[in-house]
């Protein structure tokens, strides 16, 4: 159906004729309209956007079973259309309404796009500190992070707030500049890694980098306005590799100059003239060799931490993680909504309203998952949502019946902390699992960090720092349950080949 065609005043014939239609261009809503497309390549497929650039998911490598490794790429909603004939994508600000009954979706411009099956795709919110502030940046899209990029020259100290895999590359990626990292925990990096893995990480927090990068990245991004024309559309979320080649340099000269605050948080942010009438006395950077000379400039914000320090910096960069993203007219609809504020959905990617599904970061996953399965919204969940929702999307067309996708079998995540390869399998930090669990642990200072968690002799979960080549054989000893007892602590000997020895 051409866009002409999908009028603002639907027949009594033309309802519920509408084909497939995914709201979303981030990584689950690409990756489900491809999957669609791929599975019925005669029938209409609709990708509503807020964007016309959408994700596109390149290099992909299934690394072992489960594990899977891929770079994102921002492209013109165009190339999807190219690459895939039957899906017509439509570029809209804001998706007005869902009407449940009739089977349609209404769009700012008035549009209604009806629909037999409908996958929604909307993403997730960032989480921030401290709401139409300024100088407080969430990186989430393309456009916060081409707005950071613009920030970081000329700055000279940054705070950044999270503990998560965005706060971590940034910790490690900025360069001539002051950094204050501020974590709730205890240990960095607490959401991927447990305390140990941090102690091995580090050492690599104010070293020295590998300058050998790739060609800089050029983001590209447009800003649609809202109706109102006081909004800007949210882009899709950043893919894995979002950091690699940017340029992420403050006017200090120098690599890191990183110093943590542990066990705290934000209790407030403050403006100049905030600062100047509090009486305080901000606190200076710990380390006294920066490179920076000179008093400490006028700062255009304060940052007020939990545990009584006090720090000025040029701008705060909010890391805290995403909220499923939700709060759009069209969740009007009586939604099942999880305690984590995103739609339910059960083990064929279904919510409570007929005929609609969700992937991605918007959803909470309601069925009964696995032993060794958790959800977390990462773009390889997001990646694997999509693709398996387009499936169920197709099969209960067809009334066909397929069995749950095998990546929900086992949770399998990649990615890169401080330079180094990192793997996480299964509850890698033992979660759910309350008690009578062990952990066995390698370490090689500077090259490899492995632990495992084992319960009644068998693997549960594992996290692999470093070049390890151990992922495919502890994604079998997970999977197949197998008694490993008699090796007891000798299952993680340096002597032993493993990977030779399960094979």
């Amino acid at each position: 159906m051409a866009e002409s065609e999908i009028t603002s005043n639907m027949s009594e014939s033309e309802k519920h004729v509408g084909g497939y239609v995914v709201v979303g261009g981030g990584i689950a809503g690409v990756t489900c309209a491809e999957q669609l497309s791929a599975s019925c390549p005669e029938e209409k497929i609709t990708l509503i956007t807020a964007s016309p650039l959408i994700k596109a998911v390149t290099n992909f490598t299934q690394v072992s079973k489960v594990l899977e490794q891929f770079d994102v790429e921002e492209r013109p909603a165009t190339s999807l259309q190219s690459r895939c004939k039957n899906v017509h994508v439509l570029h809209s600000s804001f998706v007005t309404d869902l009407n449940v009954t009739d089977q349609y979706l209404s769009l700012a411009d008035g549009t209604k796009v009806p629909y037999s099956k409908l996958c929604l795709c909307t993403g997730g919110t960032p989480k921030k500190i401290a709401e139409n502030n300024p100088f407080v940046l969430g990186i989430r899209d393309t456009e916060s992070v081409v707005e950071f990029q613009k920030r970081m020259v000329g700055a000279q100290r940054v705070v950044i707030v999270g503990n998560g895999g965005i706060a971590t590359e940034l910790v490690y990626e900025i360069e001539g500049c002051e950094v204050i990292w501020a974590i709730k925990d205890d240990a960095i990096s607490s959401t991927f890694v447990d305390a140990g893995a941090a102690e091995f990480l580090l050492p690599q927090l104010n070293a020295e980098k590998d300058k050998s990068k790739g060609a800089l990245k050029r983001h590209k991004y447009t800003v649609t306005k809202s109706v109102k024309g006081d909004a800007k559309a949210q882009g899709g979320a950043l893919g894995p590799d979002w950091s690699v080649g940017l340029r992420m340099e403050g006017k200090i000269q120098g690599s890191h100059h990183v110093h943590v605050e542990y066990t705290c948080e934000v209790e407030c942010v403050l403006t100049t003239e905030e600062m100047s009438s509090s009486g305080r006395t901000p606190d200076v950077f710990p380390s006294t060799n920066t490179g920076r000379t000179g008093d400490s400039p006028n700062w255009p914000v304060y940052v007020a931490l939990t545990n009584g320090k006090l720090y000025g910096c040029d701008f705060v960069i909010s890391a805290t993680g995403v909220i499923p993203n939700t709060k759009i007219p069209l969740f009007a609809a009586d939604f099942e909504i999880a305690k984590d504020g995103g739609l339910k959905v059960n083990d064929h990617m279904r919510t409570n309203i007929p005929n609609v599904y969700a992937a991605g970061d918007v959803c909470s996953a309601s069925w009964e998952p696995s032993p060794h399965w958790i959800q977390m919204r990462l773009w390889s969940q997001a990646r694997q949502m999509g693709a398996y929702a387009g499936k169920c999307m197709v099969a209960d067309t067809t009334r066909e019946t397929i069995p749950q996708d095998f990546c929900f079998e086992l949770f399998a995540h990649v990615t890169k902390f401080f330079g180094y390869k990192v793997v996480l399998l299964g509850k890698y930090n033992a979660q759910g699992l309350e008690s009578n669990f062990e952990y066995l642990l390698r370490m090689t200072k500077g090259k490899e960090y492995i632990k495992v968690v084992m319960k009644d002799g068998r693997m549960q979960g594992a996290v692999l720092i470093g070049e390890t080549d151990l992922e495919e054989t502890f994604e079998n000893l997970i999977l197949n349950a197998m008694d490993l007892s008699i090796y007891g602590e000798d299952l993680l000997d340096p002597g032993i080949d493993i990977e030779d020895y399960f094979d």
